[in-house]
């Protein structure tokens, strides 16, 4: 599993058997109930085998590692970014999405319709409702998709508009200018005579010579290869993929997000999405989920904030990413299962999805 970038090794080296397992049950107890976690109350719930004074020795040595914090003036201790991190990494029980979750998931995809904003949003939000947090999905990267066809409209001898079709749709209307006249059929020919060197071609693949090469084939002017250049940069431009979010109200829910102003920044950095996007775009190629947690995010208000992300398929190069942003308090192995056969799900409806 990727941990979604580069982070500093756990403080306190490797962990001996006891405090691992004192630690994994920390961080499991806290996520339940997002209370401080006292030694007393573990030895009472669970069978850790040791005696409370053992195990307030212990998650004192935790607390001095790194791994352990103590809020305020609370008895109790809660995980740091750090035991998480350790307990996502190496502690933590790995689960699968039970056969309910799968079925309902792949009975709410089949049902959305064949367009390809409709899937990813209708994605969002059952993401959204079943993680209980904040869903994102961003659409599949532009650059990796495939052209399928062009469309250049006459509206006058020296005006018309260019339309591009790719793999996820139309991505660019263009109306144009040009230095000297053209006619209706000059602009048939050249949709034709693209369409036919060009179709189901990486779009970053296309070159300036293999417009030019089809302009001059047909003897047509400069200003139409550029026309048609300039046309397909606007359909691939654009460094941030479009994304769609859905969620957000369920961090009302969340203890850590009772205070109105922490939770008006956070809605704020959905609204502009950069951010979010900005969260995810290093593990545009990771395979596995993708867990940032804390500060390891980067971005000072979402520091008690985690994100788990899992790249989706639709076809056989471009990619989408589809996460899930809640408390760091979030139940991990649940919510990584979840992202991930959602994902799985996802990529086989879009394999049904031809946009023409």
């Amino acid at each position: 599993m990727s941990t979604g970038g580069a982070h500093e090794g756990p403080p306190g080296g490797e962990l001996d058997r006891r405090k691992a397992y004192i630690l994994a049950t920390v961080v499991y107890e806290y996520i339940a109930t997002a209370e401080p976690v006292a030694s007393q109350s573990l030895t009472q719930k669970y069978n850790l085998g040791v005696s409370s004074a053992t195990v307030r020795n212990e998650m004192a040595e935790l607390e001095a590692g790194g791994y352990l914090v103590q809020p305020h003036t609370s008895a109790g201790r809660i995980p740091s970014d750090a035991g998480y991190r350790l307990y996502v990494d190496q502690l933590m029980k790995p689960e699968r999405l039970d056969s309910e979750d799968r079925r309902h998931i792949r009975e709410e995809l089949r049902e959305a319709s064949a367009e390809l904003d409709e899937i990813i949003e209708g994605t969002t939000r059952l993401l959204g409702r079943l993680s209980k947090n904040l869903a994102f999905v961003t659409k599949p990267a532009s650059e990796t998709t495939t052209f399928k066809h062009i469309q250049l409209i006459w509206l006058s001898p020296r005006t018309g508009v260019a339309i591009v079709v790719t793999s996820l749709g139309v991505s660019a209307q263009s109306l144009f200018e040009l230095s000297i006249d053209a006619s209706p059929d000059d602009f048939t020919r050249l949709s034709n005579g693209l369409n036919a060197r060009l179709g189901n071609r990486e779009l970053r693949a296309i070159s300036e010579a293999d417009i030019a090469g089809t302009t001059t084939q047909l003897g047509l002017h400069d200003d139409l290869k550029n026309a048609v250049l300039g046309a397909l940069r606007t359909a691939g431009s654009g460094e941030q993929q479009p994304l769609t979010a859905s969620g957000a109200q369920n961090l009302l829910d969340q203890p850590e997000f009772h205070d109105l102003r922490k939770l008006r920044s956070i809605l704020q950095i959905v609204e502009e999405q950069k951010t979010l996007y900005d969260l995810v775009a290093d593990s545009m190629n990771v395979e596995s989920p993708a867990v940032k947690i804390g500060h390891e995010l980067g971005v000072e208000e979402l520091t008690d904030f985690s994100i788990v992300t899992v790249p989706y398929r639709f076809g056989k190069h471009a990619i989408g990413m589809l996460s899930i942003l809640g408390p760091r308090r979030m139940p991990y192995a649940r919510l990584m299962a979840l992202a991930s056969g959602t994902a799985d799900t996802l990529s086989e409806r879009l394999s049904d999805v031809e946009i023409k």
